[in-house]
């Protein structure tokens, strides 16, 4: 599409659902390019607010407030940024021409539930998964977590970045797995599903991007593997490229296409692996830029929000690397509403490190504020340096 001037009859009109860190980002990102951007979110002052060209607050989930929203902004693209939205009035405005949805309807429907996408995988193309069942009362997560086996993983289908998510090592612990899962899931849906778990080696993020080719058509790119390291299923630190062999490498990027194919539709998607040794196995995708995918913005050329912004609006990519990075996160680590940062001038004095403070209006001990990145000659250099970085960060009360 032409892109036009922002405020004015010509803009390139983009929607944000949802304007955390990842979204502000992409914001910045499309501004850069031209684009009108309304930031959307379930709470005042979220990072990308500030940022867009107007800002919204609703609930997402909510499929009357939802729709009424985009009728009365017309933006010509929709980019789901969370999970806790309401899908199914997206794919109805997506039907009825008034949007385009990123990547797609179809797409956003199933990757905001984890049964949606785990179903796609293993069951339609036969991707490689760990064995898995799903459950709608704590009897039958007792009967899936019998068929899986211990240790299990469980977490509610519709959640992200690890809340609601349990490691249970014997059937004593699936009832507070259970009550867990109900009460930190981003919509109560009452359904868990309950995974093997994968004796791995590492996990890795897959950055893949849909985007336009010179034919018209939709070509498929991938960026450097980028490895990670969660607790509790949250992203702790990331690293790329993570090393792995050739063999390993070719069958996650198999994997990826496969799985971003059948979504279909354009943009940047985070997809999850385990690996060991040359075998992979599919977790989990994000059709939108992944926390652990920060890294590349010390990293590439292209951050993975330029790379988002660049697809969507049908623009050329470039995927390449230019340096051995990593990320480490900084936590709130204090309860407080406008929080001081000190430290700041010290951790930017690490070799080769930057900093992206959230601007979060709230901080929790565990909620993540803001994450250190930086260069290095060696991945473990460059985690060295990001972690140091990210522990001379102190968030303090304001």
């Amino acid at each position: 599409m032409p892109l036009g001037t922002p405020l004015s009859p010509s803009a390139t009109r983009v929607m944000l659902l949802g304007a955390g860190e990842l979204g502000k980002e992409v914001i910045v990102a499309l501004q850069r390019l031209g684009a009108e951007v309304i930031a959307v979110d379930r709470y005042e002052n979220a990072p990308g607010h500030p940022v867009a060209h107007r800002a919204h607050v609703i609930d997402m989930a909510d499929p009357r407030a939802l729709r009424a929203l985009v009728l009365a902004e017309r933006p010509h693209l929709v980019v789901p940024e969370i999970e806790a939205i309401a899908t199914d009035a997206l794919a109805q405005l997506e039907q009825e021409g008034v949007a385009a949805v990123i990547p797609t309807a179809r797409a956003a429907q199933l990757t905001m539930n984890r049964e949606g996408i785990r179903r796609l995988a293993a069951e339609e193309l036969a991707l490689p998964t760990s064995r898995y069942a799903f459950a709608d009362s704590l009897d039958e997560l007792r009967a899936g977590a019998a068929t899986v086996g211990f240790p299990c993983i469980v977490k509610p289908v519709m959640s992200s970045s690890g809340k609601g998510q349990s490691t249970v090592g014997g059937p004593d612990g699936l009832a507070s797995a259970w009550d867990y899962a109900m009460q930190a899931g981003r919509v109560n849906r009452g359904r868990v599903i309950v995974e093997e778990m994968i004796d791995f080696d590492y996990e890795i993020t897959q950055l893949t991007v849909r985007a336009a080719d010179s034919q018209g058509g939709t070509a498929t790119h991938f960026c450097e593997p980028i490895g990670h390291r969660q607790v509790a299923g949250d992203y702790v630190e990331s690293w790329q490229p993570q090393p792995m062999t050739a063999v390993a490498l070719a069958r996650a990027r198999d994997v990826a296409a496969r799985v971003t194919g059948a979504l279909g539709g354009r943009g940047l998607f985070g997809v999850e692996l385990f690996v060991r040794g040359d075998e992979v196995w599919f977790s989990e995708v994000s059709p939108r830029p992944h926390d652990t995918g920060m890294v590349t913005m010390i990293s590439q050329r292209l951050s993975e929000f330029d790379l988002h912004a660049r697809a969507i609006l049908g623009l050329p990519v470039d995927t390449r690397l230019d340096a051995v990075a990593a990320s480490a996160v900084i936590y709130g680590g204090v309860e407080a509403w406008g929080v001081a940062y000190e430290g700041v001038a010290d951790a930017l004095a690490v070799p080769e490190s930057d900093l992206r403070l959230f601007g979060k209006p709230v901080a929790h001990p565990r909620r993540r504020m803001g994450v250190a990145l930086a260069r290095g000659p060696t991945v473990e250099e460059a985690r060295a340096r990001a972690a140091a970085a990210a522990a001379r960060v102190r968030p303090v009360a304001g």
